[in-house]
């Protein structure tokens, strides 16, 4: 081989891993089967609202959740009916449990079942945490009480995620919205029955959702509803920007300092997609937010993406065929019952239901 033939074939295998390098980002996440892609390809994405056959029960503090291919709305102070979504052909209808008076939550599904640990019920502003797990089977659509959660540790308004089978519940406040908000943490294993308390957070909060991502646990945004001074109420305005962040394999806690929440909300969506986390709507001091932002954990930074068409806060998002949806939840600061429901996607997909 001459000089020249092997200049010219090892400057082809340079360039070779050069394209590896720049599209290796791109390749496909063989657990999610998702593409795998920078932040920034999501800025083009946007919010429609969904044209749907029949409307839910309108209601705030509540919260979307999904089992199997099927969005289930559940709870909220105005409501105690339980009401389904099939994305597929776009259509609610409702189901005949009646629930109990349950609100300010965030459900996750374990066994085949939605389980709510970490809830409020009773009316503003002193509404009692539930004493016990509650649970939902929506395939007997049959409604039950689980086991009781240590009396020292009950609250609501704390997030809530699955993690290997077990359950984990941070922060919350144990007295509605006069005192006790708090920076617990927990784990809650349902099929033993074991609750376990764990290393504190680093900061208190309260009406946020909690994600897992990457071995993690996030909580992101929320604020102190304790707060009443210099009057009652300026607990709306005492939002949490800082991300905290517990790592489940060294079993510590850390907070993301070089990121937190561009813009401080509490109750709004949250959700995990490619590998980031998406985080959408929340009410402030004034109103209810319609801005949506990204987070990449690896840089870590927060890229603004496009708005909900309608600002809104006291509801969750699920995550299905590589979109995020939102229903419900109140379009003001306070209470509020919308009955839309939007999705987060490619522009080109708005015509898919």
């Amino acid at each position: 081989m001459s000089s020249e033939e092997r200049s010219n074939n090892l400057a082809f295998v340079a360039a070779v891993f050069f394209v590896v390098a720049c599209f290796g980002s791109m390749v496909v996440n063989a657990d999610q089967g998702q593409s795998l892609a920078p932040a920034e390809a999501m800025t083009h994405w946007q919010w429609k609202t969904v044209d749907t056959m029949g409307e839910p029960t309108g209601r705030h503090e509540t919260s979307l959740v999904r089992l199997g291919g099927k969005f289930y709305l559940i709870g909220g102070r105005e409501s105690r009916q339980v009401d389904r979504f099939d994305p597929l052909s776009s259509t609610w209808d409702k189901m005949s449990v009646t629930t109990p008076l349950i609100h300010h939550f965030q459900p996750v599904v374990w066994d085949d079942k939605i389980y709510m640990v970490g809830a409020m019920t009773g009316n503003y502003p002193t509404e009692p945490p539930m004493d016990r797990v509650q649970i939902y089977d929506p395939v007997k659509d049959v409604w039950s009480e689980g086991d009781a959660i240590p009396k020292l540790r009950r609250r609501g308004g704390a997030g809530t995620a699955v993690y290997n089978g077990k359950i984990y519940i941070a922060c919350g406040i144990t007295d509605g919205h006069t005192r006790g908000t708090n920076n617990w943490f927990d784990e809650y294993d349902p099929a033993t029955g074991v609750w376990t308390k764990l290393p504190d957070a680093p900061h208190i909060r309260d009406h946020f959702h909690a994600v897992v991502l990457d071995d993690k646990f996030y909580c992101i945004g929320g604020r102190n509803t304790s707060l009443h001074k210099p009057t009652f109420g300026a607990f709306f305005g005492a939002v949490e920007t800082a991300v905290d962040i517990y790592d489940f394999k060294t079993k510590s806690w850390s907070t993301l300092n070089q990121a937190p929440l561009p813009v401080g909300t509490a109750a709004a969506g949250v959700a995990v997609i490619d590998d980031r986390i998406v985080y959408f709507g929340g009410e402030t001091a004034e109103t209810a937010v319609p801005m949506t932002w990204i987070l990449d954990p690896t840089e870590p930074k927060w890229t603004r993406l496009a708005n909900l068409q309608q600002g809104r806060h006291g509801s969750q998002a699920v995550v299905y065929d590589g979109r995020i949806y939102i229903a419900a939840g109140s379009p003001k600061r306070g209470g509020g019952k919308l009955r839309s429901i939007e999705v987060f996607s490619e522009p080109s997909e708005g015509s898919r239901p």
